[in-house]
């Protein structure tokens, strides 16, 4: 919701100053503009970035539209359900946890937090940790590494689309510019028409280059910002599963486990430590 309101706030304020100094807003809307500006972009983007990208691109912006970022309930339930496997595991044995990684959707201990079921990539990064702590194939260590490189992978991964749209807001200036030259070259041909005609293919061009900035500065950019920001919040929820089960994997304590984690987070979604205690007392107990 706050993409939508800051977007209705930058198209109401740039209307609203031109309508302020006597300007009419039908005197912007030329939709030959706006087919050569936004097709040319979409082109652009066609040619320069890989399918896969373009689909992750609709994904991501769809979820930043929707709001759907890492905020302190999501974290704090994932840290809640690491404490319990890790105390099923200290419990009963790493023998334990095997019915529970191995098939999460079935799993009662994971459908208490459907917040880390329905999300694939953080399950997934789970699943992926906690099997080799299972079969004890890895040494401690090295188990770290193995994770530290998976998510140097993913970080670089999740970059793809924001370079993307960052290479369309930089072309839009330029790409406006195109238009802009195709109209006064358009205008240059009706120049015999007179004063009236001519001013209007003018300002027609003009508001080729207008429309190109106004895109690429006031939506585009921003937005692959904001798509930078929940990427961020991403990583945090992914490295909080590292050093949790990291510090697992060495011996520690669960709640030792888990207080690790806790103090890698970001303060925005940082619970504190007595409310993560509190919280957690009777997981993992079969209480």
């Amino acid at each position: 919701m706050l993409i939508i309101l800051g977007g209705l706030i930058v198209f109401g304020a740039t209307l609203g100053g031109f309508m302020m100094a006597g300007g009419h807003p039908g005197v912007l809307l030329h939709p030959s503009e706006f087919v050569v500006i936004l097709g040319i972009a979409l082109g652009v983007l066609v040619i320069a970035t890989p399918v896969h990208v373009i689909k992750e691109i609709i994904h991501k912006t769809k979820e930043a539209l929707a709001g759907k970022v890492a905020g302190k309930k999501e974290v704090f339930d994932l840290m809640k359900l690491l404490y319990e496997l890790f105390m099923m595991g200290r419990r009963n044995g790493l023998i334990a946890l095997e019915e529970h990684v191995m098939d999460p959707t079935k799993s009662a201990v994971f459908q208490k937090y459907p917040t880390l079921l329905h999300h694939h990539e953080r399950l997934h990064f789970l699943v992926n940790a906690m099997k080799p702590v299972i079969d004890g194939k890895i040494k401690p260590d090295q188990l770290e590494h193995l994770m530290a490189a998976e998510l140097k992978a993913k970080e670089h991964e999740m970059a793809h689309p924001v370079h993307a749209m960052q290479m369309i807001g930089d072309s839009l200036p330029a790409i406006g510019i195109v238009a802009a030259v195709l109209g006064i070259i358009n205008t240059m041909g009706a120049i015999s028409e007179g004063p009236e005609v001519v001013g209007e293919k003018v300002a027609a061009a003009l508001t080729g280059t207008l429309l190109g900035i106004f895109v690429a500065y006031g939506f585009v950019n921003p937005l692959a910002g904001r798509l930078t920001s929940n990427n961020a919040s991403e990583m945090l929820c992914l490295n909080c599963i590292m050093h949790a089960v990291a510090g697992f994997a060495k011996g520690l304590a669960p709640l030792t486990a888990v207080e690790v984690a806790r103090r890698s987070l970001d303060s925005s979604v940082q619970p504190g430590a007595e409310e993560l205690e509190t919280a957690v007392k009777g997981l993992g107990t079969g209480k």
